[in-house]
């Protein structure tokens, strides 16, 4: 059989993996916090013809010779995930938030303890008060915080955020720092909790497990998410800036236009590696005639 069957085969499969990663960013257009993936290709071994010779130094009119390949198809090399920001889209929620910069919201389910490394990762900011008082996302999900002591310090392990519904506070906000202030009938304000962010050394380890959440893996980072829940504009040791904006989502990084177009490379390489399996179905047949 011919060698360029073979490869044409493993081209439409490889392009086939392609088209599926597009359509699914396309789907995902509008999903919060979304992180759109590519697929890179690389080529297979390939049968060597002849190898490479040396030059004769003692025959200057002799050249080396390039060896002789024939490449055997490609193959999906990587499917990655690109953890570049997504567009702002203003909301006016005070529960809805965005992370500008790095790092990434902690949620835990219910009833899991995250101290013991059951939490997710997730950049959708989409979270609402459950009858409780706590910060849930949509599935129900409890967003994590830290505790803070008289100064306004972090302190103790992660928990659930809770704003307490019977407290005599009039209002409420979340600054920057991530900090989740009540404000009193006198003026008064009290740091109630603050928000915890989770970073990794590398993001593009991070597992998706679905509904925006990620999950860490040896890749992601050797010894789990780091967690700060204070000064996240000031992470100096890691070379990392963070904010938390209140009343903003990080929509979907998705860019159409570049899905489109790589869309038409998908579909024409399809067809390309189609056409060279029907060109070498045409020369078998050619050779099976040869008999009559």
């Amino acid at each position: 059989m011919l060698r360029s069957m073979y490869s044409a085969v493993s081209g439409m499969r490889g392009f086939q993996t392609k088209l599926d990663v597009i359509g699914n960013n396309i789907a995902n257009v509008n999903t919060v916090g979304f992180k759109k993936s590519r697929v890179m290709f690389q080529d297979v071994l390939s049968q060597n013809l002849a190898g490479a010779t040396a030059p004769n130094p003692t025959d200057p009119r002799r050249g080396g010779v390039n060896p002789r390949q024939v490449g055997l198809g490609v193959q999906i090399g990587a499917i990655d995930t690109l953890h570049t920001p997504g567009s702002p889209m203003t909301t006016g929620v005070l529960t809805d938030l965005a992370i500008a910069g790095d790092g990434f919201f902690l949620v835990v389910p219910p009833g899991m303890d995250p101290n013991d490394g059951n939490y997710y990762l997730t950049r959708a900011g989409n979270f609402t008060l459950d009858a409780e008082g706590q910060l849930v996302t949509s599935d129900g999900y409890l967003v994590l915080g830290f505790d803070v002591d008289d100064d306004g310090n972090a302190i103790n392990s992660p928990i659930s955020i809770r704003i307490d519904p019977d407290a005599d506070f009039v209002a409420y906000d979340i600054t920057r720092n991530g900090n989740v202030i009540g404000y009193l009938e006198d003026g008064t304000s009290e740091v109630i909790a603050v928000i915890a962010l989770g970073l990794v050394n590398n993001p593009g380890g991070l597992r998706k497990i679905g509904g925006s959440l990620y999950e860490m893996t040896a890749n992601a980072h050797p010894d789990g998410a780091l967690v700060w829940g204070q000064n996240l504009g000031t992470i100096d040791s890691l070379g990392v800036t963070a904010e938390i904006i209140s009343g903003m989502l990080e929509m979907s990084n998705v860019d159409l236009t570049e899905e489109f177009t790589e869309m038409i490379v998908a579909q024409r390489g399809f067809q390309a590696n189609s056409r060279i399996i029907t060109t070498s179905d045409e020369i078998l047949q050619e050779v099976v005639n040869l008999k009559r």
